[in-house]
């Protein structure tokens, strides 16, 4: 029961509204053709089309979930229909007298379209996410009052100490389908693992025999299918997994590689041919710094672009995702924060600017593609810096056996349970990696989330080296191929589906290896100027830290609140964010190694300097000690004072005591591993008692900003009015 170009409506990811609700008078007929003729009466109104069919495996898929109650794995390219699956499957499930489904699903922007979806087509869909947290007591009403058909909530939820006791026993008992979304994130073999995503497995135990189970992902090889199929089958005795799987390629889809270029012809090259790729579209970047540089220079270059990441807060997300949705902007300019879930079947194009880790995630961003078109293009140019990019997300994942360790001493010594920011006062483990760990640690049961934090559990917990060895080794196998992809002879399609264990694996007829290049790498030198000018743009803003971290006083540090006035330092600036794609490759090498600044460093340091638009000149610089880089915090400070004709104060004196906060720790070990080690000497407070007004401070690199801050302080109590920081490098 396929639908066939020409014939039936074919079924979107997230299927759109249109139609009458669908009621409770459904004609109920027995056996299996009256469940397909009913599923297939709820399908026409949820697309709204009276000549929709089924697609390969999804009645299969339903007829198994509501039929028979099981647990069913479905593997299928984006665009297939898993949503329409689900949807269908809860709707006859509540007309047959079952619960709410209860979806848990990873990405805001799938909530959002989901939740439209459904209440279009007269299903009631609600979410709970952190987006939404005005409305949760709304959501409980309805759920309370049985008013609620589809419940969307995020992994993390499930571990939300308030949602897990007041919502989720009931929701357990009553759950009519449980679905879990982009089911690869339950495997740590798969290419976007979250441990929040394990607590799934305590969930399918906790559900009433019975319930039917639905995992849903496009991107999963053989080894994640098993994985999850594992998974789904824990705490049932014999369960019998169904799993329906489908072919991954998508006949719209033109594949092409570029030759690996600098960004400076990597950025001209999309000025240049952006307007020649089909309809809107995004461009991914591998860093945030490359995606407001590349949104920068398409800008500027006439392009109608928006930078989508990590920094952008809900609502702008939202209105960018809208933008897209309605054309109004030629592309996104985005990182993996736009990824899973946003749903435009009419995306013409996915370009990437810096290659994903592993074919597999780069399969999962360009399936967003050609979904209801008959051609979308699909760009890669490989960058110089990927593998180190690819190394630091690697190693920033993986949980660290002291880390662990440390972490599980701390909260089995204390008598009360530790908020995150308590911990980082005992632990030195930066706040991502800490959240990471204890979400590890939680879903193994060696802690657990209550009412003020963290406690353990008493539970033994081991760490288990072989696995994390096993995983690292399985990441540097996926980055190879993924270098072997960008260098194939083969179909490049072909190779994505053998890297997806696709066993109908073949020429797809249309890459640039099939058919031979279809789009031009060539640039204009027009558009080669404009993107060097742009990335020649130097300066950033630095801000000042506002408040201290709380806790200190654990560290003998006598500070809390808000840093006064009188002893903070005011808005300061750096040549370039270490991640940029201009100055910061440049900064990056500077910081590789100790050594005079070079003449054109000094030139952009001064070009930023004079567009600062201080209130009032500095009237002296001050430099701030470097063990490790002595020669070019003092070059770069003595060069400010010549060209700009201000005294060179001095620097600093460091003092040696108290522990030392490494970078990469959290923010409270960095400031206790400065405090009072930033010490104003005779000469420098000399110095500053006959120069009157702000001084300009001067660093190598700011990371959380605390030694400024701290020297910042010192300078003050020593009389500096106001204290202005510069920093070559920003690594925030």
């Amino acid at each position: 029961m396929t639908s066939t170009p020409g014939s039936a409506a074919p079924v979107d990811e997230h299927a759109p509204g249109g139609g009458a609700p669908v009621g409770a008078g459904e004609a109920r007929a027995e056996g299996a053709d009256g469940l397909a003729a009913q599923a297939t009466q709820v399908l026409r109104r949820l697309v709204g089309r009276k000549d929709a069919d089924f697609r390969d495996g999804q009645l299969e898929a339903i007829e198994a979930l509501v039929s028979g109650g099981r647990r069913v794995l479905v593997v299928q390219r984006t665009g297939w229909g898993k949503s329409a699956v689900y949807f269908v499957a809860s709707r006859l499930q509540r007309e047959r007298g079952a619960g709410p489904a209860l979806i848990v699903s990873p990405l805001l922007a799938l909530m959002r379209d989901q939740v439209a979806a459904a209440q279009r087509a007269g299903v009631r869909a609600v979410s709970m996410n952190s987006a939404n947290a005005q409305e949760w007591d709304q959501v409980r009403a309805a759920l309370d009052a049985d008013e609620v058909d589809v419940l969307l909530v995020s992994p993390e939820r499930l571990n939300n100490p308030r949602f897990r006791a007041e919502q989720l026993p009931e929701l357990s008992r009553r759950c009519g389908l449980l679905v879990v979304d982009e089911a690869h994130c339950i495997s740590d073999w798969g290419h976007d693992f979250r441990p929040d995503y394990r607590r799934i497995k305590d969930l399918l135990a906790e559900l009433p025999e019975g319930t039917p189970v639905l995992a849903t992902t496009a991107t999963a090889n053989e080894r994640v299918v098993h994985d999850v199929e594992d998974q789904l089958a824990a705490g049932r005795e014999g369960a019998d997994v169904l799993t329906v799987r489908g072919p991954l390629a998508r006949d719209s889809l033109r594949l092409a590689v570029l030759p690996r270029a600098g960004v400076d012809q990597h950025l001209a090259w999309l000025a240049s041919h952006l307007d020649e790729l089909t309809g809107s579209g995004i461009v991914y970047t591998l860093t945030v710094g490359a995606a407001e540089d590349v949104a920068a220079a398409l800008s500027k270059a006439g392009h109608t672009v928006a930078a989508y990441t990590g920094r952008s807060d809900a609502e702008e997300r939202e209105r960018m995702e809208a933008a897209l949705r309605d054309n109004e902007v030629k592309a996104l300019i985005a990182t993996s924060a736009l990824g899973m879930g946003f749903d435009k079947p009419d995306l013409g194009f996915v370009v990437h600017l810096g290659a994903p880790s592993s074919p597999v995630a780069y399969y999962q961003q360009v399936g967003r593609a050609g979904r209801a078109t008959e051609r979308a293009d699909v760009v890669l140019l490989p960058g110089h810096d990927d593998q180190s990019i690819w190394r630091h997300f690697a190693s920033a994942s993986m949980p660290r056996e002291d880390q662990a360790a440390a972490v599980l001493h701390a909260l089995g010594e204390s008598a009360r349970p530790l908020s995150t920011a308590a911990l980082e006062t005992i632990v030195d483990i930066r706040r991502t990696r800490l959240e990471l760990l204890l979400k590890v640690l939680d879903v193994d049961g060696a802690v657990s989330r209550v009412q003020g934090g963290w406690a353990a559990t008493g539970q033994e917990w081991v760490y288990d080296a072989e696995r994390y060895q096993r995983v690292a080794e399985a990441r540097e196998r996926e980055q190879q191929s993924m270098l072997d992809y960008i260098s194939t002879d083969g179909c490049r399609m072909a190779y994505l589906q053998r890297a997806l264990d696709d066993p109908s694996a073949g020429d797809c007829g249309r890459c640039d290896r099939c058919a031979g290049p279809w789009i031009g790498s060539d640039v204009d030198e027009a558009s080669l100027e404009g993107a060097r000018s742009t990335l020649q743009r130097a300066g950033v803003d630095l801000d000042p830290r506002a408040q201290w971290p709380t806790g200190m006083d654990r560290l003998g540090v006598p500070v809390k609140g808000k840093i006064p006035a009188e002893a903070a330092m005011s808005p300061g600036r750096a040549l370039a964010r270490v991640t940029d794609l201009g100055w910061g490759q440049r900064v990056r090498q500077l910081l590789a190694e100790d050594g005079e600044v070079p003449a054109p460093v000094v030139q952009a340091v001064v070009g930023v300097l004079a567009g600062w638009g201080w209130q009032q000149r500095p009237v002296g610089v001050v430099s701030v000690p470097s063990r490790s880089r002595p020669a070019l915090v003092g070059s770069l400070a003595a060069q400010i004072s010549q060209i700009g004709r201000l005294p060179l104060l001095g620097s600093l004196d460091l003092v040696d005591g108290g522990p030392t906060g490494k970078p990469g720790g959290n923010s409270a070990y960095r400031l206790a591993g400065v405090w009072e080690r930033l010490v104003v000497g005779e000469e420098l407070r000399s110095a500053l008692a006959g120069a009157r007004g702000p001084v300009l401070l001067v660093d190598d690199v700011a990371h959380s900003r605390w030694t400024l801050t701290v020297a910042a302080r010192a300078l003050r109590q020593a009389g500096a009015d106001e204290v202005l920081p510069f920093a070559l490098g920003l690594d925030a």
